[in-house]
């Protein structure tokens, strides 16, 4: 995982990585190594209760990546991906629950449609939409996929929650997200192939395809943090459905994925559905508001002797850029 973000995020299937250059001012940043260190030593042993406050969310990130692997590798590449997008549901309902936020109507619709879309899609798994791989299980694909969006959207709002409630930067709580997941991360592998990697080696298996996907997953990371940064949710939301189209395409060539109406269809909603869920906060005020200047202005007459009303300044934010209900801290 990776990113950061005002609404956005540090990850995408993990801590994402931080440069010395981004560090407090009057730390790294002219390159004094050992003020590097005694900040480090102070932010994460010092004050360490607040560091132990990102174990939760790191054991959560943790076996959400392992949930992915659980699921893609029991469920075709397409349907994967259009299922994983129940991962906006959670995070709109953690939000909800745990933040306090409020959603317009289009919202919840828009989460309505995502689930029917997912549903449908589901629904052609089950009934045999194309030949699939014996040793796939659909069943255990989408509990794990279910397991993965909800310990997804757990983990980025308790994430938010904590940004929002200390004075602890971004790049900061990614470290601390980092020692914990890199921590409980070999803790699994030792308890589950401790012995074969004691054997053969930690690198054994690492294939050019395996370097690949760790070489994918850490260059998508850090590229959710240009999004956040950078794009509006509009564009997050158009590239979200790209990458829907994308997986299935690359799944039609390369494993024979067969694309029949219902997957069409409910793969449509999702990507119908990811795109209103998006739509800035003010899109339908702004729109109300064009409509209304266009049949011409409104004439009052004031009262003699009474100053004209004040007024009202027009810039009160970029509505058309605001997301309603930003992006928790896990993106991917």
């Amino acid at each position: 995982m990776a990113a950061v973000g005002s609404g956005g995020s540090t990850a995408a299937a993990g801590p994402g990585t931080v440069s010395a250059g981004a560090l407090e001012p009057g730390t790294a940043s002219a390159g004094n190594v050992k003020h590097l260190v005694l900040f480090l030593h102070e932010a994460v042993l010092v004050q360490y209760v607040d560091t132990l406050k990102l174990a939760v969310p790191s054991l959560i990130y943790t076996l959400q990546n392992n949930l992915q692997y659980v699921a893609i590798s029991n469920l075709p590449a397409a349907t994967f991906q259009v299922t994983y997008q129940l991962k906006i549901l959670t995070t709109a309902l953690f939000s909800v629950l745990m933040l306090n936020r409020s959603l317009s109507r289009l919202q919840w619709a828009s989460l309505l449609l995502l689930f029917t879309g997912v549903a449908i899609v589901q629904a052609q798994q089950a009934g045999g939409g194309g030949p699939r791989p014996l040793d796939q299980n659909p069943g255990a694909g989408l509990a794990a996929v279910v397991a993965s969006c909800l310990s997804s959207g757990f983990a980025g709002v308790y994430f938010e929650k904590i940004l929002k409630g200390s004075s602890g930067s971004v790049w900061l709580r990614n470290l601390q997200l980092g020692l914990f997941g890199t921590a409980l991360g070999l803790v699994g592998l030792w308890w589950a192939e401790g012995t074969a990697v004691a054997r053969r080696g930690f690198f054994f298996g690492y294939t050019p395809a395996v370097w690949g996907v760790v070489l994918n997953q850490a260059f998508g990371g850090l590229l959710v943090a240009v999004v956040v940064k950078y794009a509006d949710n509009i564009l997050k939301g158009f590239a979200t459905s790209l990458s829907i189209v994308l997986s299935t395409v690359a799944s039609i060539r390369l494993f024979g994925f067969h694309v029949d109406p219902l997957f069409a269809l409910g793969a449509g909603l999702v990507i119908g559905a990811v795109y209103l869920y998006s739509l800035p906060r003010g899109a339908a005020k702004a729109i109300a508001s064009a409509s209304g200047s266009a049949s011409g202005p409104c004439t009052h007459q004031q009262p003699p002797g009474q100053p004209p009303p004040p007024q009202l300044s027009s810039h009160h934010g970029d509505l058309s850029t605001e997301p309603f209900l930003p992006k928790s801290v896990l993106v991917k």
